[in-house]
């Protein structure tokens, strides 16, 4: 069975730090480009970050340099550490694994095979 469990959402001031986790199983890792996606009420989902199975990496611009993704084939989990948090950064994150990803369109979420439950992540000003 594919699944992908973010886990690290949580309750944070603005200016402060979360680190979201995304465990994969059921699928070969090393062969999906993984995604984070957001949505908070009322908006579309955005494309918040990408690492490809080459291991480059793609940001949303309202994200560049205060959120870092990385990817851990060993332990098949990809994190997505915010810096800086802001209170518009309030969303429900979800993960997502395109096989054989290259980034191309990395952030239209319509290219993607699996997704997972999402986590909260909220951001009191």
């Amino acid at each position: 069975e594919v699944q992908l469990v973010e886990s690290g959402g949580d309750l944070v001031q603005a200016g402060g730090s979360l680190q979201l986790s995304c465990t994969a199983s059921g699928f070969t890792f090393d062969e999906y480009a993984i995604a984070w996606f957001r949505q908070s009420p009322g908006k579309e989902r955005e494309g918040v970050s990408c690492i490809t199975t080459n291991g480059n990496t793609y940001y949303a611009d309202s994200v560049k340099g205060r959120f870092t993704i990385s990817s851990d084939s060993a332990k098949n989990t990809v994190y997505l550490q915010m810096n800086s948090l802001k209170p518009e950064d309030t969303a429900v994150y979800y993960c997502a694994a395109e096989i054989l990803g290259d980034g191309t369109y990395w952030y239209d979420d319509r290219r993607y095979d699996y997704w997972g439950q999402g986590t909260q992540v909220t951001v009191s000003s």
